[in-house]
């Protein structure tokens, strides 16, 4: 099967994962994984604009991995996942996406800077 893009985690994705339990941060990296070969809306759908999200689901928690896409490589297209929050509901709050929107910016006018 085919890979579809590679994914990059920024350090507040790994913070939040650094505190979750060993069962639901191995479930996030697997559906992340397996995201990469699959179209699922379950795992990654599009929020806002340029915004997606890693979506998982345990024990009645919504985790959320806020990303967005950079095919500006030729060679390969990445997901850079900015950071991720966890709720009981289904929807993200506006100020997550724009937090996500600002990483993003930052991100592509640092690698214009390269």
């Amino acid at each position: 099967m085919h890979r579809k893009f590679e994914v990059i985690l920024l350090e507040e994705v790994w913070e939040l994962l650094d505190i979750l339990d060993e069962k639901i941060k191995d479930k996030i990296l697997y559906n992340i994984e397996k995201s990469k070969y699959i179209n699922d809306p379950k795992l990654l759908k599009k929020l806002d604009g340029e915004i997606w999200e890693f979506r998982t689901k345990y024990r009645r928690l919504h985790y959320r991995l806020l990303s967005f896409w950079d095919k500006t490589d030729s060679s390969e297209t990445l997901i850079i996942s900015t950071h991720g929050i966890i709720k009981k509901t289904d929807k993200i709050p506006k100020n997550e996406i724009e937090k996500a929107k600002l990483i993003m910016k930052k991100y592509f006018e640092q690698k214009k800077k390269k």
